[in-house]
């Protein structure tokens, strides 16, 4: 089986996944009530199916993914619900990939997990009060062919954010998918 982190693999996969998107994440659809109203970075957003829900919720969603194909699903799904999506296609794996992305009222990390450096630059791109959301497989999860290691969410990973956020919402669950976690820190005012 290949490892789940390369262009190629993630390309190929939504080129062969059906005509509609998958629903969106759990955590995202419990949670909503702690996002701030207003606009939303979702970070490796894939075909889209957390963006749709935000959309779908009034939030104005920039979706940013290293894979094209994903992008052109999301905004192929976005167009059939006459949805205004902006997209960008990003590659993660560069150390500054972030720097001139923008200021957002929320940043939704889902399944994916970003380096310490790019989480302690997120403050730089957030508004006051706004929310950081991270969820995904988490440090109990077992690790598999195609999950490493080194992709599953860390506690420590956000020591770098302790200045800067305040964490006001941590979730485990332990079900069918894994071990999942769910991080909402919320940026503290200037």
């Amino acid at each position: 089986m290949e490892y789940m982190g390369n262009r190629e693999y993630w390309d190929n996969k939504f080129a062969n996944r059906s005509d509609s998107p998958l629903n969106p994440e759990k955590s995202v659809t419990e949670n909503i009530t702690y996002f701030k109203k207003g606009s939303v970075l979702d970070i490796a957003c894939g075909d889209g199916r957390n963006a749709l829900f935000l959309l779908e919720n009034g939030f104005q969603v920039t979706g940013i993914d290293f894979s094209s194909k994903a992008l052109d699903r999301l905004k192929t799904f976005a167009k059939r619900n006459n949805y205004l999506v902006n997209t960008k296609q990003v590659d993660l794996s560069i150390s500054n990939s972030l720097k001139d992305i923008g200021i957002f009222d929320n940043i939704l990390i889902n399944h994916y997990r970003l380096s310490k450096e790019q989480l302690g630059d997120l403050e730089n791109h957030i508004t006051d009060n706004g929310i950081l959301f991270v969820c995904g497989f988490g440090h109990k999860h077992k690790v598999d062919s195609k999950i490493r290691k080194e992709d599953l969410i860390q506690p420590t990973d956000f020591e770098n954010l302790k200045r800067s956020f305040e964490l006001i919402e941590n979730i485990e669950n332990d079900d069918d998918r894994g071990f999942f976690v769910t991080y909402i820190f919320r940026k503290r005012s200037a």
